[in-house]
């Protein structure tokens, strides 16, 4: 009899999970809140304008393809996948606008009418990127990982030793470059995992080559449609998907989950139980406070919570053209952002703006002459006890005065389609902790760069998956995650087996 596997809830990383075991004839039943699948993937609109309401760049397509692959599927019958160039593009108080390209010659160009010096060390540091890649797909993408004791026999003295563990990404990034906008620039990068360049290792510099080697991609449709690709294998694969079943608890014998319990008061019987809800959550909520203190709290202290946001999902009537898919506007003091987001905790007085548009793509997210503006600014995460009700004007008015100062000009008065979210909408909607977007922060000091071990400590059965599991957050890393936690499930169930035979 094939066993019988819950899933709670239904983002990226729980449906890759239910796919790679459903694939594998386990008997899966997903459960998820909210009224559609994606978790933090989702999708709004209004007056025509169509929006992606959480990740809106999309790299590593390759994390895609292992999954519809391990379900014997092609991802390109399901999805039409293009890349954009350029990649970004930045803006500077004094004016300065750099694009992140592939062209090389061309982003050379670029970094030569800014700092000769620097443009020389570019082709180094960009090798020095892509090596820091090369070492992740030996072990970080490979398999779930909890700590160094894993990564150790994956690799040789000299290759740890290559990884700069001793550096965090802004010191590996000032070894090339002396501009602080060249280096503000790549630096930036790191903010699509929620960390900061002053506290996560340095062999998070791959995410330049992530982005300039391999590429960064749009979903002809928008971003949703990967949720319903995946949606449709699941369906496909036989998996019970449940909408609007919000879990109340996980039901426990001594050290195992046997099921879960949904707010209507129906118990579901399980043999494993994948949470995508974050882990601290899990613990916190579903789980009893004693077995929270087992876990430990000392020890789960240390994953703290990556950034939230603000995001403005703005309909406007115009056409911004000197804008791209991509775009940042970036702070004049980078350091004081940091410092005042990671390590003061409160909001930066000149926030870095992403204004993503993906109408510059593809036409069909925005009417005629008309454009689609997902505006996302980076928070600390909530403190306990903490409203944004009271605050979301005041910073939104910091956000768009700062975007009409730097060339949207007239933005306000062109906006005839307006949606937000605060921390507290995010934490509500996906129960993350501090209204996380990336899960827990990659920092160096705090826990060695790595994430919350995928199989739980207290309970033998129960796993995690997302952003605050390895390897942490954004689309590629979510959806890989489920692929590792349930390589981990599959080898953890065969060892069982070669034990009682």
């Amino acid at each position: 009899m094939n066993k019988k596997v819950v899933v709670i809830g239904g983002g990226l990383g729980g449906m890759s999970a239910a796919i790679r075991l459903a694939a594998d004839n386990y008997e899966v039943t997903l459960l998820e809140k909210g009224e559609r699948l994606g978790g933090k993937l989702n999708k709004r609109g209004g007056k025509g304008f169509s929006f992606d309401t959480g990740p809106s760049i999309l790299t590593m397509p390759w994390v895609l393809e292992k999954l519809f692959q391990s379900a014997n599927r092609n991802l390109s019958d399901y999805l039409s996948i293009v890349r954009v160039e350029p990649g970004w593009r930045t803006f500077f108080e004094d004016g300065t606008t750099i694009d992140l390209t592939s062209d090389l010659p061309e982003m050379l160009k670029q970094l030569e009418a800014i700092s000769p010096e620097d443009a020389n060390e570019l082709l180094s540091y960009l090798q020095y990127c892509s090596k820091m890649y090369e070492y992740s797909l030996k072990s970080v993408y490979k398999t779930s990982i909890s700590g160094i004791q894993d990564l150790r026999p994956m690799h040789s003295v000299k290759e740890l030793l290559a990884m700069d563990p001793m550096k965090t990404m802004d010191q590996s990034t000032k070894k090339y470059f002396k501009n602080k906008k060249i280096q503000q620039l790549f630096n930036f990068l790191i903010m699509y995992i929620g960390s900061s360049p002053y506290h996560a290792p340095a062999v998070l510099s791959q995410l330049t080559h992530v982005q300039l080697g391999l590429g960064i991609y749009y979903v002809e449709g928008g971003m949703y449609k990967i949720a319903e690709a995946m949606s449709k294998v699941l369906h496909e694969l036989g998996v019970d998907v449940k909408l609007g079943a919000k879990v109340e608890k996980i039901v426990t014998i001594g050290s195992r989950a046997t099921g879960v319990e949904l707010e209507n008061g129906r118990v579901i019987e399980a043999d494993l139980v994948v949470s995508n809800l974050e882990a601290i959550p899990t613990y916190e909520t579903l789980l009893n406070e004693y077995s929270y203190i087992n876990q430990g709290k000392k020890e789960l202290e240390k994953f703290s919570p990556t950034v939230s946001g603000l995001v403005l999902l703005l309909g406007v009537n115009k056409k911004y053209h000197h804008l791209t898919h991509h775009n940042f506007f970036f702070s004049e003091d980078s350091k004081k952002e940091f410092q005042q987001i990671f390590n003061e905790g409160v909001s930066a007085d000149d926030p870095t703006v992403y204004v993503g548009i993906s109408s510059k793509s593809d036409a069909t997210q925005a009417p005629d002459g008309k454009e689609n503006l997902f505006v996302l600014t980076h928070v600390p995460p909530l403190k306990e006890g903490e409203s944004w009700e009271l605050k979301k004007d005041d910073y939104r008015e910091v956000i768009l005065n700062k975007l009409e100062r730097m060339g949207l000009k007239d933005l306000k008065e062109n906006i005839e389609f307006e949606y937000s979210f605060t921390p507290n909408d995010i934490k509500e909607l996906y129960g993350s902790n501090g209204g996380s977007i990336y899960g827990v922060v990659t920092d160096r000091k705090k826990n060695g760069g790595f994430k919350i071990p995928s199989k739980s400590r207290v309970l033998q059965n129960l796993y995690f998956v997302g952003g605050s599991t390895h390897p942490g957050g954004g689309v590629p890393m979510v959806t890989l995650s489920g692929q590792l936690t349930a390589d981990l499930i599959l080898e953890n169930e065969l060892k069982f087996k070669r034990n009682i035979g």
